[in-house]
C-alpha cells in the first residue's frame, strides 16, 4: 500500500466548554510512526466511548496528562499497513482491538493510527469491521468484569445495562451459564431481555436496591457489576444481596467530587464506621489478546451480538459528540443511548 504523506484527524488542544466545542479535522496532519512492538493501521470504523471524553474534560488532565494535540477514540477496527515486527498478523489484514499509545486519548478518529501487538487482533471471518470496532474498551470491560468471576450457574447481577458494556455483559454472562439480572430504564426494559436478561429492575419504578434484597431471600448473587456507579447504596449493601464470597465490581463512575469521596469511603473506612462490609472491587480494563480473541469468536457463533445505536461519518464527528453524549451528560452524568456510537 502506497501511503499519503498527510492524513485527516480530528484534534483538540483544550476542552473549556466541552471536548466537541475543541475539536477540529486537520486534514495535513503526519502520519504516526510506530514502534517495532506496534502496528500501523489504516482506521476503518472507529466506536465512542464516555472515557474519550470524560477524562479529558476533568480540570487539571487536559494540562498535565494528555499530549496536545489529541485525537480522541480508542476503539477501532482497521486493516494492517505495517505490522509489528513481531507479530503474525499481515499486511492488509483486518484487525480490530483498541488503538494509541494512551488511555485519554487513543487516536482512533483520524485515518492512520498505531496499535500494539496486545491490543490488536484479527477479525474473524464473516464479522463486519464496525461490529468488530464495537469492542474494545466495553467489550474487554464487560469481558474482565465478569467472566473470570463466574461460573456457569452462578446468579449475577449487572447494574446498567442498555449502554455499550451493559450490551456485551448480559451477553457474555449468558454465554458462560449465568442467571443474569439486570436494572435499566423503563424504554429499556424489552430491549434488555432481548439480549437474554432473566429478570430487568425497571429503576424508574422501584428501588434497585430493595429489589435486589427481596431477591436475595430467595438466593443471593454471586457476583455483581455496577456499570454506573452513581448509587452509593449498592455498594454499601452489597453484603446483604450477596454471597460472603461474592465479588461487586465497580466500572462507572462521575468525576466529581462527590464519587471520588464515596470512593475513599469505601476503600478506608471499616464497615461499622460506614464503610463497605462485602468485597468492592474497582476497576481498569486489560489489554489482552485471548480475551479480545474469545469476544470476536462469540460475535462469529452469535453468541454475542454487537448493537450499533448511532452511526456517523468521519467529517460528522462534532456531530456525533453533540447529538450522543454532550446533551444527557449535563443531566444525568452518563449516556443514556442503547449500544454503541460509531464513526
Amino acid at each position: 500500500m502506497t501511503l499519503p504523506s498527510k492524513m485527516r484527524s480530528w484534534q483538540y488542544s483544550r476542552t473549556v466548554g466541552g471536548l466537541e466545542k475543541n475539536l477540529t479535522l486537520n486534514s495535513t496532519a503526519p502520519l504516526p510512526t510506530p514502534k517495532p512492538d506496534q502496528h500501523l493501521v489504516q482506521v476503518i470504523a472507529a466506536a465512542l466511548n464516555p472515557v474519550d471524553y470524560k477524562p479529558a474534560e476533568i480540570p487539571g488532565v487536559m494540562r498535565f496528562a494528555i499530549t496536545k494535540p489529541a485525537t480522541p477514540g480508542i476503539d477501532f477496527a482497521g486493516r494492517i499497513v505495517r505490522p509489528a515486527s513481531s507479530s503474525p498478523l499481515d499486511e492488509g489484514q483486518l484487525v480490530f482491538g483498541m488503538c494509541g499509545t494512551s488511555a485519554l486519548a487513543g487516536d482512533a478518529l483520524r485515518e492512520f493510527s498505531i496499535s500494539g501487538i496486545k491490543s490488536t487482533v484479527a477479525i474473524p471471518e464473516g464479522v463486519k469491521p464496525v461490529d468488530a470496532a464495537t469492542v474494545g474498551v466495553a467489550g474487554l470491560t464487560a469481558y474482565q468484569s465478569i467472566v473470570p468471576y463466574v461460573k456457569s450457574g452462578d446468579k449475577i447481577f449487572i447494574n446498567g445495562c442498555s449502554g455499550g458494556t451493559g450490551v456485551f455483559g448480559i451477553q457474555m454472562a449468558k454465554a458462560v451459564g449465568c442467571h443474569v439480572t439486570t436494572s435499566c430504564s423503563t424504554a429499556n426494559v424489552e430491549f434488555c431481555k432481548e439480549l437474554g436478561a432473566d429478570e430487568v429492575v425497571d429503576y424508574k419504578k422501584e428501588s434497585v436496591v430493595e429489589t435486589l434484597l427481596l431477591k436475595a431471600k430467595e438466593s443471593k448473587f454471586d457476583h455483581a457489576v455496577d456499570n454506573v456507579g452513581t448509587d452509593e447504596q449498592l455498594a454499601l449493601r452489597c453484603h446483604e444481596f450477596m454471597q460472603p464470597s461474592g465479588v461487586m465490581v465497580v466500572v462507572g463512575g462521575e468525576a466529581t467530587l462527590k464519587a471520588v469521596i464515596q470512593f475513599l469511603k469505601r476503600k478506608i473506612l471499616p464497615g461499622f464506621l460506614g464503610g463497605v462490609k462485602g468485597k468492592v472491587v474497582g476497576f481498569w480494563p486489560d489489554h489482552n489478546q485471548n480475551d479480545l480473541q474469545q469476544i470476536g469468536e462469540w460475535i462469529k457463533e452469535g453468541k454475542v451480538k454487537t448493537v450499533v445505536d448511532t452511526r456517523f461519518p468521519f467529517e460528522d464527528v462534532v456531530s456525533t459528540y453533540r447529538s450522543s453524549f454532550t446533551p444527557i451528560l449535563s443531566v444525568f452524568g452518563i449516556p443514556q443511548l442503547s449500544g454503541k456510537v460509531c464513526i
